[in-house]
Protein backbone atom coordinates (compact mmCIF):
# COMPACT_ATOMS: atom_id res chain seq x y z
CA UNK A 1 0.00 0.00 0.00
CA UNK A 2 1.47 3.38 -1.00
CA UNK A 3 1.42 6.47 1.19
CA UNK A 4 -1.12 8.20 -1.09
CA UNK A 5 -3.33 5.10 -1.11
CA UNK A 6 -3.15 4.96 2.66
CA UNK A 7 -4.17 8.60 2.94
CA UNK A 8 -7.12 8.13 0.62
CA UNK A 9 -8.32 5.15 2.63
CA UNK A 10 -7.92 7.04 5.91
CA UNK A 11 -10.37 9.65 4.69
CA UNK A 12 -12.99 7.17 3.56
CA UNK A 13 -12.62 4.53 6.30
CA UNK A 14 -13.06 5.09 10.06
CA UNK A 15 -9.97 3.09 11.09
CA UNK A 16 -6.97 1.69 9.18
CA UNK A 17 -4.41 -0.93 10.12
CA UNK A 18 -0.99 -0.33 8.57
CA UNK A 19 1.73 -2.98 8.41
CA UNK A 20 5.15 -1.38 8.89
CA UNK A 21 7.78 -2.19 6.27
CA UNK A 22 11.52 -2.42 6.85
CA UNK A 23 11.93 0.94 5.13
CA UNK A 24 9.55 2.60 7.62
CA UNK A 25 11.05 0.96 10.72
CA UNK A 26 12.95 3.02 13.28
CA UNK A 27 10.74 6.13 13.20
CA UNK A 28 9.02 7.43 16.30
CA UNK A 29 5.29 6.75 16.08
CA UNK A 30 4.43 10.47 16.37
CA UNK A 31 6.75 11.39 13.49
CA UNK A 32 5.37 8.53 11.41
CA UNK A 33 1.81 9.78 11.89
CA UNK A 34 2.76 13.41 11.23
CA UNK A 35 4.34 12.38 7.92
CA UNK A 36 1.42 10.13 7.06
CA UNK A 37 -1.23 12.73 7.84
CA UNK A 38 0.15 16.03 6.62
CA UNK A 39 -1.87 19.02 7.78
CA UNK A 40 -3.20 17.35 10.94
CA UNK A 41 -2.17 19.40 14.02
CA UNK A 42 0.43 17.85 16.32
CA UNK A 43 -2.00 18.22 19.22
CA UNK A 44 -4.48 15.90 17.46
CA UNK A 45 -1.75 13.31 16.87
CA UNK A 46 -0.55 13.41 20.48
CA UNK A 47 -4.11 13.26 21.80
CA UNK A 48 -4.86 10.19 19.69
CA UNK A 49 -1.76 8.46 21.09
CA UNK A 50 -2.51 9.54 24.67
CA UNK A 51 -6.11 8.28 24.52
CA UNK A 52 -5.13 4.94 23.02
CA UNK A 53 -6.82 5.65 19.67
CA UNK A 54 -3.48 4.83 18.03
CA UNK A 55 -2.27 1.33 18.89
CA UNK A 56 0.63 -0.88 17.85
CA UNK A 57 0.04 -4.62 17.79
CA UNK A 58 -3.25 -3.96 19.66
CA UNK A 59 -1.44 -2.30 22.58
CA UNK A 60 -1.10 1.27 23.82
CA UNK A 61 2.20 3.02 23.16
CA UNK A 62 3.90 6.31 24.04
CA UNK A 63 4.71 8.94 21.45
CA UNK A 64 8.41 8.00 21.82
CA UNK A 65 7.81 4.40 20.64
CA UNK A 66 9.89 3.49 17.58
CA UNK A 67 7.97 1.43 15.07
CA UNK A 68 9.45 -1.90 13.94
CA UNK A 69 9.17 -3.90 10.74
CA UNK A 70 6.08 -6.11 10.98
CA UNK A 71 4.28 -3.87 13.49
CA UNK A 72 0.56 -3.42 12.89
CA UNK A 73 -0.40 0.21 13.55
CA UNK A 74 -4.02 1.11 14.23
CA UNK A 75 -4.71 4.61 12.88
CA UNK A 76 -8.03 6.35 13.68
CA UNK A 77 -9.51 9.21 11.62
CA UNK A 78 -7.23 12.15 12.43
CA UNK A 79 -8.65 14.91 10.27
CA UNK A 80 -9.75 18.00 12.16
CA UNK A 81 -13.12 18.00 10.39
CA UNK A 82 -13.87 14.69 12.09
CA UNK A 83 -12.93 15.96 15.56
CA UNK A 84 -14.86 18.72 17.34
CA UNK A 85 -12.18 19.38 19.97
CA UNK A 86 -10.49 22.77 19.31
CA UNK A 87 -6.92 22.32 18.12
CA UNK A 88 -5.78 25.93 18.46
CA UNK A 89 -5.39 28.26 21.42
CA UNK A 90 -5.46 32.04 21.24
CA UNK A 91 -2.17 33.81 21.90
CA UNK A 92 -3.76 35.59 24.87
CA UNK A 93 -4.90 32.34 26.52
CA UNK A 94 -1.59 30.66 25.73
CA UNK A 95 0.31 33.47 27.47
CA UNK A 96 -2.19 33.62 30.34
CA UNK A 97 -1.86 29.92 31.15
CA UNK A 98 1.90 29.78 30.64
CA UNK A 99 2.44 32.72 32.99
CA UNK A 100 0.18 31.17 35.63
CA UNK A 101 2.34 28.05 36.16
CA UNK A 102 3.40 27.87 39.82
CA UNK A 103 5.31 24.59 39.73
CA UNK A 104 6.17 21.90 37.23
CA UNK A 105 8.18 18.69 37.46
CA UNK A 106 8.00 15.21 35.92
CA UNK A 107 4.78 14.41 37.83
CA UNK A 108 2.95 17.68 38.49
CA UNK A 109 1.78 20.83 36.78
CA UNK A 110 0.31 23.44 39.13
CA UNK A 111 -1.44 26.60 37.96
CA UNK A 112 -2.64 29.75 39.66
CA UNK A 113 -5.93 29.42 37.78
CA UNK A 114 -7.28 32.75 36.47
CA UNK A 115 -10.86 33.65 37.37
CA UNK A 116 -13.38 33.25 34.56
CA UNK A 117 -11.82 30.17 32.94
CA UNK A 118 -13.58 26.81 33.10
CA UNK A 119 -11.27 23.92 33.95
CA UNK A 120 -12.77 21.73 31.21
CA UNK A 121 -15.12 21.95 28.24
CA UNK A 122 -18.86 21.67 28.84
CA UNK A 123 -22.19 22.06 27.08
CA UNK A 124 -21.63 25.78 26.42
CA UNK A 125 -17.84 25.81 26.67
CA UNK A 126 -15.81 24.52 23.75
CA UNK A 127 -12.42 24.76 25.38
CA UNK A 128 -11.44 24.66 29.03
CA UNK A 129 -8.05 24.86 30.70
CA UNK A 130 -7.30 21.15 30.29
CA UNK A 131 -8.14 21.17 26.57
CA UNK A 132 -6.08 24.32 26.01
CA UNK A 133 -3.07 22.93 27.89
CA UNK A 134 -3.17 19.74 25.83
CA UNK A 135 -2.74 21.91 22.75
CA UNK A 136 -0.10 24.19 24.29
CA UNK A 137 1.82 21.23 25.75
CA UNK A 138 1.11 18.75 22.98
CA UNK A 139 4.43 16.98 23.62
CA UNK A 140 3.14 15.64 26.96
CA UNK A 141 1.82 12.07 26.54
CA UNK A 142 -0.45 12.43 29.59
CA UNK A 143 -2.10 15.41 31.26
CA UNK A 144 -5.17 15.18 33.50
CA UNK A 145 -6.94 17.31 36.11
CA UNK A 146 -6.53 16.01 39.65
CA UNK A 147 -9.42 18.14 40.93
CA UNK A 148 -11.68 20.96 39.75
CA UNK A 149 -12.32 24.59 40.59
CA UNK A 150 -15.45 26.53 39.71
CA UNK A 151 -15.15 28.87 36.75
CA UNK A 152 -15.30 31.99 38.95
CA UNK A 153 -12.78 30.67 41.49
CA UNK A 154 -9.08 31.45 41.09
CA UNK A 155 -6.05 29.77 42.64
CA UNK A 156 -4.22 26.45 42.96
CA UNK A 157 -5.19 23.97 40.26
CA UNK A 158 -3.35 20.65 40.27
CA UNK A 159 -2.75 18.51 37.19
CA UNK A 160 -0.94 15.17 36.87
CA UNK A 161 1.55 14.41 34.10
CA UNK A 162 1.37 10.63 34.42
CA UNK A 163 -1.21 8.06 35.50
CA UNK A 164 0.68 6.95 38.63
CA UNK A 165 0.76 10.54 39.92
CA UNK A 166 -2.93 10.99 39.11
CA UNK A 167 -3.99 7.86 41.00
CA UNK A 168 -1.76 8.73 43.96
CA UNK A 169 -3.15 12.27 44.28
CA UNK A 170 -6.73 11.12 43.80
CA UNK A 171 -6.23 8.63 46.63
CA UNK A 172 -4.96 11.47 48.81
CA UNK A 173 -8.21 13.28 48.03
CA UNK A 174 -10.31 10.23 48.90
CA UNK A 175 -8.41 9.89 52.20
CA UNK A 176 -8.88 13.63 52.92
CA UNK A 177 -5.10 14.00 53.11
CA UNK A 178 -4.99 17.17 50.99
CA UNK A 179 -4.73 20.44 52.90
CA UNK A 180 -7.06 22.79 50.99
CA UNK A 181 -7.14 26.41 52.15
CA UNK A 182 -9.03 29.27 50.52
CA UNK A 183 -9.30 33.02 51.04
CA UNK A 184 -12.69 34.68 50.84
CA UNK A 185 -14.37 37.93 51.81
CA UNK A 186 -17.51 37.53 53.90
CA UNK A 187 -20.18 40.01 54.98
CA UNK A 188 -19.92 41.35 58.53
CA UNK A 189 -17.59 40.09 61.25
CA UNK A 190 -17.87 37.66 64.16
CA UNK A 191 -14.59 38.38 65.96
CA UNK A 192 -11.46 36.25 66.13
CA UNK A 193 -12.92 32.81 66.87
CA UNK A 194 -12.78 30.00 64.31
CA UNK A 195 -16.12 28.62 63.17
CA UNK A 196 -16.66 24.95 62.36
CA UNK A 197 -19.59 24.17 60.07
CA UNK A 198 -20.66 20.55 59.62
CA UNK A 199 -23.85 20.68 57.60
CA UNK A 200 -24.93 18.19 54.90
CA UNK A 201 -25.31 19.57 51.39
CA UNK A 202 -27.87 18.49 48.79
CA UNK A 203 -27.64 19.29 45.08
CA UNK A 204 -30.69 19.95 42.97
CA UNK A 205 -31.52 21.58 39.66
CA UNK A 206 -34.19 24.25 39.40
CA UNK A 207 -36.58 24.70 36.47
CA UNK A 208 -34.20 27.08 34.69
CA UNK A 209 -31.62 24.30 34.58
CA UNK A 210 -29.38 26.06 37.09
CA UNK A 211 -27.66 23.86 39.66
CA UNK A 212 -28.30 24.88 43.27
CA UNK A 213 -27.03 23.45 46.55
CA UNK A 214 -28.64 23.78 49.97
CA UNK A 215 -28.13 22.60 53.53
CA UNK A 216 -30.39 19.56 53.89
CA UNK A 217 -30.42 16.52 56.22
CA UNK A 218 -30.77 14.31 53.12
CA UNK A 219 -27.53 15.71 51.65
CA UNK A 220 -23.90 14.55 51.85
CA UNK A 221 -21.69 15.27 54.85
CA UNK A 222 -19.66 18.48 54.48
CA UNK A 223 -17.14 20.05 56.83
CA UNK A 224 -15.71 23.58 56.62
CA UNK A 225 -13.67 25.69 59.05
CA UNK A 226 -13.75 29.50 58.76
CA UNK A 227 -10.77 31.39 60.28
CA UNK A 228 -10.92 35.21 60.57
CA UNK A 229 -7.87 36.93 59.07
CA UNK A 230 -8.66 40.65 58.89
CA UNK A 231 -11.78 42.68 59.70
CA UNK A 232 -13.06 45.72 57.82
CA UNK A 233 -16.02 48.03 58.34
CA UNK A 234 -18.46 45.88 56.35
CA UNK A 235 -16.62 42.64 55.73
CA UNK A 236 -14.09 40.12 56.94
CA UNK A 237 -11.21 38.49 55.07
CA UNK A 238 -11.46 34.84 56.02
CA UNK A 239 -9.28 31.78 55.57
CA UNK A 240 -11.29 28.65 54.83
CA UNK A 241 -10.12 25.09 55.45
CA UNK A 242 -12.03 22.62 53.31
CA UNK A 243 -12.25 19.07 54.67
CA UNK A 244 -14.70 17.79 52.08
CA UNK A 245 -15.12 18.87 48.47
CA UNK A 246 -18.84 19.25 47.89
CA UNK A 247 -20.21 21.43 45.11
CA UNK A 248 -20.38 25.11 46.19
CA UNK A 249 -19.52 24.02 49.73
CA UNK A 250 -17.83 27.22 50.95
CA UNK A 251 -20.49 29.46 49.41
CA UNK A 252 -23.41 27.52 50.89
CA UNK A 253 -21.83 27.18 54.33
CA UNK A 254 -21.06 30.92 54.32
CA UNK A 255 -24.72 31.58 53.46
CA UNK A 256 -25.76 29.21 56.26
CA UNK A 257 -23.71 31.29 58.74
CA UNK A 258 -25.52 34.43 57.50
CA UNK A 259 -22.19 35.84 56.36
CA UNK A 260 -22.58 35.58 52.55
CA UNK A 261 -19.59 35.73 50.23
CA UNK A 262 -18.74 38.97 48.44
CA UNK A 263 -19.55 38.87 44.73
CA UNK A 264 -21.56 35.66 44.95
CA UNK A 265 -24.60 36.23 42.73
CA UNK A 266 -26.12 32.82 43.53
CA UNK A 267 -25.97 32.48 47.32
CA UNK A 268 -24.86 35.99 48.26
CA UNK A 269 -26.68 39.18 49.24
CA UNK A 270 -27.47 41.73 46.54
CA UNK A 271 -26.92 44.88 48.63
CA UNK A 272 -23.62 43.60 50.02
CA UNK A 273 -22.45 42.75 46.49
CA UNK A 274 -23.37 46.28 45.36
CA UNK A 275 -21.38 47.78 48.23
CA UNK A 276 -18.33 45.67 47.38
CA UNK A 277 -18.50 46.77 43.73
CA UNK A 278 -17.79 50.28 44.98
CA UNK A 279 -14.44 48.96 46.16
CA UNK A 280 -13.67 47.51 42.74
CA UNK A 281 -14.90 43.93 43.20
CA UNK A 282 -15.98 42.62 39.80
CA UNK A 283 -15.97 38.89 40.58
CA UNK A 284 -16.70 36.41 43.33
CA UNK A 285 -14.13 36.76 46.11
CA UNK A 286 -13.02 33.14 46.37
CA UNK A 287 -9.40 32.10 45.87
CA UNK A 288 -7.82 28.64 46.30
CA UNK A 289 -4.91 30.01 48.28
CA UNK A 290 -2.93 27.00 49.48
CA UNK A 291 -2.84 23.31 48.66
CA UNK A 292 -0.82 20.89 50.78
CA UNK A 293 0.01 17.54 49.19
CA UNK A 294 2.41 14.65 49.56
CA UNK A 295 4.50 14.47 46.39
CA UNK A 296 3.50 11.26 44.56
CA UNK A 297 7.11 10.26 43.81
CA UNK A 298 9.33 11.77 46.51
CA UNK A 299 6.76 11.49 49.33
CA UNK A 300 7.81 14.95 50.49
CA UNK A 301 5.18 17.25 52.00
CA UNK A 302 4.63 20.26 49.73
CA UNK A 303 2.59 23.37 50.42
CA UNK A 304 1.65 25.05 47.15
CA UNK A 305 0.60 28.68 47.36
CA UNK A 306 -1.14 30.86 44.76
CA UNK A 307 -0.75 34.60 45.35
CA UNK A 308 -4.00 36.53 45.56
CA UNK A 309 -4.85 38.12 42.17
CA UNK A 310 -4.10 41.82 41.84
CA UNK A 311 -7.78 42.75 41.52
CA UNK A 312 -8.60 41.13 44.88
CA UNK A 313 -5.53 42.70 46.52
CA UNK A 314 -6.72 46.09 45.28
CA UNK A 315 -10.16 45.52 46.83
CA UNK A 316 -8.53 44.77 50.20
CA UNK A 317 -6.35 47.88 49.93
CA UNK A 318 -9.42 50.06 49.38
CA UNK A 319 -11.26 48.41 52.28
CA UNK A 320 -8.29 49.19 54.55
CA UNK A 321 -8.55 52.87 53.61
CA UNK A 322 -12.06 53.19 55.03
CA UNK A 323 -12.45 55.56 57.94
Amino acid sequence: MTSSDTKTNLISNPVQFIDISAAQAGQRIDNFLLTLEKGVPKSRIYRAIRKGEVRVNKGRIKQTYKIQAGDSVRVPPLHVSEDTTPTTVSEFLRRQLTESILLEDDDLLVLNKPCGLAVHAGSNIQQGIIEALRVIRAELPFLELVHRLDRDTSGCLLLAKNRDALLNLQQQMINHDLNKRYLTLLKGSWGSEERLIEQPLLKNTVSSGERMVRVDPEGKYAKTVFIPVESFKQAQLTEVVLYTGRTHQIRVHAHFMQTPMAGDDKYGQRNFNKDMKKFGLKRMFLHAWKLGITHPTTNQAIMLEAPLPEQLENVLSKLRQQV
